[in-house]
């Protein structure tokens, strides 16, 4: 089972945390070291000092009995130091883990006056030994290198450490709430957009991959909004279209039944409804393929196909349909084959309706021509009014120019044809494009891969 994913939040503090924890730690471990190894020496140097001025506190004075007035004179100074003093005459020199750290140093040879400089490790503890020969007999200064300043160093480093890491917790925890602030602000205006509100806007601000994500979710709601009123007017349009044809048919099919339309007229009331179904018949069969492009298990069945036979063989029929409008068709292709990869039967579909789409356009008296060229391509070129920059901008937008033109010159079912014929293309691996047309009008260009 997947757990609740944590906060960002949280993980920049835990990063922060971690990040501090390592620099604190690390400079802890060398602060220690270094302040250690300086102590030690530090401490060394001193307590050589000490025996040596001690050693000469008792060479120049009186000679008494063993020197012990004037070891005393300085032993409570020492003391006070945290330095043991101790005489190694005595048959139990020291006590406890003084004696030992004495024996470990080998302290014995300042008997022979040899001055000895040492340290011992006893239970954990070093010692450092400074023995020195006197005219009053050999001594030893003892001490401890974590007695003194340096206990106290450790101290507060320990104490700067613990400072270090809950500074880093609250500077994490205040990072995080602010860095996850502007996230926060997206995720809402995401959860806004799932519950179809539109108007959604995120400020653009902090750091540069949070304001672009803002930015991304700012477009995608300008595109959400743009894109469900151009489906709602596509779909006010299709009703239009729908609606047109079917009140034609009820009212003559009311007409017949009811014996209105009686005699000769009833021929041209049945072409009517014949007219009208074929219309609302080509109108449903765009629309459903257009829904079954949009679907992933739609397929074409690619094969090498002869451009030049394809234009050949529609312009056979086109022509009968162009002639009855008044129109010149036009059938330019190659002396010779123009293989292309494509679904023969979807390609002829595009090119069908990209034809319907121009003789509708097409005045009596114009051209139309059906073009296959030699680079893989074939063009459909009208001689109608033609189309304005920002019309080829939406071109192959579903109902863009239906809309637009609705009213102030022919258009076809629903807005759906071109949108259908670029879907089809893009499928087939191939492309599609719209500029001016020499002839005046619209020349559309299908761009197909070559045979494999």
């Amino acid at each position: 089972m997947i757990g609740r994913p944590t906060s960002l939040a949280w993980r920049v503090t835990a990063a922060c945390l971690v990040v501090a924890l390592a620099a604190v730690g690390v400079a802890a471990i060398v602060s220690l070291q270094l302040v250690t190894m300086t102590a030690r020496q530090v401490t060394r140097q001193v307590l050589a000092d000490q025996a040596d001025v001690v050693a000469a506190q008792l060479a120049e004075g009186p000679p008494r009995p063993r020197g012990v007035a004037n070891l005393g004179r300085v032993v409570d100074v020492l003391r006070a130091q945290d330095v043991a003093v101790v005489r190694l005459d005595t048959p139990r020199a020291g006590n406890g883990p003084v004696r030992t750290a004495l024996t470990r140093a080998r302290a014995d040879r300042a008997q022979a006056g040899t001055p000895v400089s040492g340290s011992a490790d006893v239970a954990g503890t070093v010692y450092l030994v400074e023995a020195r020969p006197s005219p009053s007999g050999a001594f030893a200064l003892v001490r401890s290198v974590d007695s003194g300043p340096v206990g106290a160093l450790r101290r507060n480093i320990g104490l700067a450490v613990l400072i270090g890491v809950v500074v880093a917790v609250l500077v994490g925890a205040v990072v995080g709430r602010v860095s996850g602030r502007p996230l926060r602000a997206v995720a809402a205006a995401a959860h806004r957009l799932r519950r179809r509100e539109r108007d959604v806007r995120v400020p653009v601000r902090g750091p540069a991959e949070v304001a672009e994500v803002a930015g991304a979710v700012n477009e995608l709601a300008d595109a959400l909004a743009h894109s469900e009123d151009r489906q709602r007017r596509f779909l006010l349009s299709v009703s239009h279209e729908l609606r047109t044809p079917l009140t034609a048919v009820r009212g003559f099919g009311e007409s017949l039944a009811d014996e209105i339309v009686t005699g000769a007229e009833v021929a041209s009331a049945g072409a009517t409804i014949v007219r009208e179904a074929d219309r609302l018949e080509r109108l449903v069969t765009d629309l459903m393929e257009l829904a079954r492009l949009e679907a992933d298990d739609f397929a074409v069945d690619l094969t090498d196909v002869d451009l030049t036979a394809l234009v050949t063989e529609a312009g056979q029929v086109w022509d009968l349909r162009a002639r009855a409008a008044g129109v010149e068709l036009r059938v330019e292709a190659p002396g010779r084959p123009a293989p292309v990869r494509a679904d023969p039967r979807r390609l002829r579909q595009v090119l069908d309706g990209l034809a319907e789409n121009a003789l509708r356009v097409t005045p009596a008296g114009s051209v139309l021509v059906l073009a296959a060229l030699d680079e893989g391509s074939l063009q459909v070129r009208d001689s109608g009014p033609g189309l304005s920059d920002e019309d080829y901008a939406v071109v192959f937008e579903r109902g863009a120019l239906h809309d637009r033109y609705r009213g102030r010159r022919p258009t076809g079912t629903g807005g759906v044809g071109l949108a259908l014929a670029h879907g089809l293309v893009t499928r087939m691996g191939g492309t599609i494009s719209a500029g001016p047309a020499p002839e005046g009008g619209v020349a559309f260009t299908v761009t197909l891969r070559g045979p494999a």
